[in-house]
């Protein structure tokens, strides 16, 4: 099925090859593992089983010196049956919680997949506990993988935030999606630089930290997959800064001279501010991208970043994209990234897992983005992959990652040509510092 037509600024208007069928994703509970880091006050109780648990568990590793700000009410055999009264217990958990964590002032009760499907109403449950417990803010959000991919968590999060923040009609820039703190300061600081305030970033660190929302607010996004607080702020009368997202030199420049000129930032300005850390990124892409030049890339549908991710390596990298898929596009958000992107890569929304792979292996690019659940397989069929979720992961916003962010994409055709003995795989030489990287199962691990 094809949606759109051909237009004439890049690939904005490219047609979308949209499927619907059986789905490789990660859930979506993942996002807590990096919200709980940036909201410090606040604690997320997964209504859930064991086995959500067991996820985060792992996923965040375990914190012997510091009591998490994350937790999963255990939905039991006899909760899942029908055999008791889901709501009390939640109540009863929340109230032992509570007493426990004199510290928490916003509690997010984190819906599931399991507790989705015996429909437990965790919307009336906050209602329920905001009136109990007057000085906490009671808030609910899905984090289920059911119909969400893993980044969506954290959208989710956001959209049920700004509905309870007060109103202003100050003029301001909202910032909205989380980010690692050196990142954070980085574009705070460029920011401020420019002149431009006040600002205020959502998530907001602390649950009482001043944030409000009105018909004066502009606000930015800085990760492509928050469509829900997107459309959320623009019900607070909120307006967007549409940009390209700031992955690299020209994203970053791009992302700032759309807030720049939307606050009136003069040209000599602007350049006495980002000149150094422009031609720093420029010549730390150039150093970290050269095996990538002149390479073929193909995107599984995954993290929501492939677009803007997609931009960066063709346009800064040199690299040519076959196939960039993306569990949905909404044009208003990415559409500024695909205007840049050269015409030529098919665009999916949506996945057909059996069908994607079908392409992939016909199209045998040189570097394949993809979910874990797809890399080890396609790692034994002699194709290269980058696993997605690392993207998430690592710092890759703004100046100063930029030859960070090519060096992840770079780093599996280093392995490759290693393994390969170097000479059959492009001239890609080994690093010559000798520390060596070790393949394990389609990820990179420097030893």
């Amino acid at each position: 099925m094809m949606d759109g037509a051909h237009g004439s600024h890049g690939c904005r208007d490219a047609p979308l090859l949209k499927e619907r069928g059986q789905r490789e994703v990660f859930c979506g509970l993942t996002a807590i593992v990096w919200l709980h880091r940036k909201m410090q006050d606040s604690f997320f109780l997964v209504v859930g089983s064991r086995t959500c648990a067991h996820l985060l568990q792992s996923a965040a590793g375990v914190m012997i010196f510091a009591e998490p700000r994350f937790g999963t009410a255990i939905l039991e055999e006899t909760d899942l049956a029908g055999m008791a009264d889901a709501q009390a217990e939640l109540d009863r958990e929340v109230e032992k919680l509570l007493s426990r964590r004199s510290d928490i002032r916003r509690l997010f009760l984190v819906g599931s997949c399991p507790s989705e499907v015996i429909k437990l109403d965790l919307e009336k449950a906050a209602e329920r506990l905001n009136a109990q417990f007057a000085d906490v803010n009671v808030v609910n959000f899905s984090g289920s993988g059911i119909e969400t991919t893993f980044t969506e968590g954290e959208d989710a999060c956001l959209a049920a935030i700004i509905p309870g923040l007060p109103k202003t009609d100050a003029r301001q820039l909202v910032v909205a999606g989380a980010l690692p703190d050196v990142v954070h300061d980085q574009m705070l600081g460029l920011l401020e630089g420019l002149g431009i305030g006040p600002v205020t970033v959502l998530p907001t660190s602390k649950a009482d930290d001043p944030a409000a929302i009105g018909p004066g607010t502009v606000f930015a996004l800085t990760q492509p997959f928050l469509n829900e607080t997107h459309a959320a702020l623009v019900r607070r009368g909120a307006r967007h800064i549409a940009a390209p997202f700031p992955f690299g030199e020209e994203g970053t420049t791009a992302w700032l001279r759309a807030i720049a000129d939307e606050f009136g930032v003069s040209d000599d300005r602007f350049d006495a501010v980002t000149a150094a850390p422009r031609d720093r990124a420029r010549r730390a892409v150039a150093q970290a991208s050269a095996p990538l030049a002149n390479r073929s890339v193909f995107f599984f549908p995954d993290s929501q970043l492939e677009i803007p991710l997609a931009r960066f390596l063709t346009r800064e990298c040199g690299m040519t994209a076959l196939e960039i898929g993306q569990p949905y596009v909404q044009r208003e958000i990415v559409g500024p990234d695909m205007a840049l992107i050269g015409e030529g890569p098919v665009f999916s929304e949506g996945q057909d897992v059996d069908l994607q792979l079908d392409r992939a292996r016909e199209a045998r690019a040189d570097l394949t983005v993809c979910g874990l659940g797809l890399a080890n397989p396609l790692e034994a069929e002699g194709l290269t992959t980058k696993w997605a979720i690392e993207l998430v992961f690592t710092p890759i916003h703004f100046y100063e990652q930029a030859g960070d962010l090519a060096g992840l994409f770079a780093r599996p055709l280093r392995r490759r040509a290693i393994l390969e003995g170097g000479a059959s795989s492009g001239g890609i030489e080994p690093p010559s510092d000798a520390r060596g990287l070790c393949h394990a199962g389609g990820a990179e691990v420097e030893a």
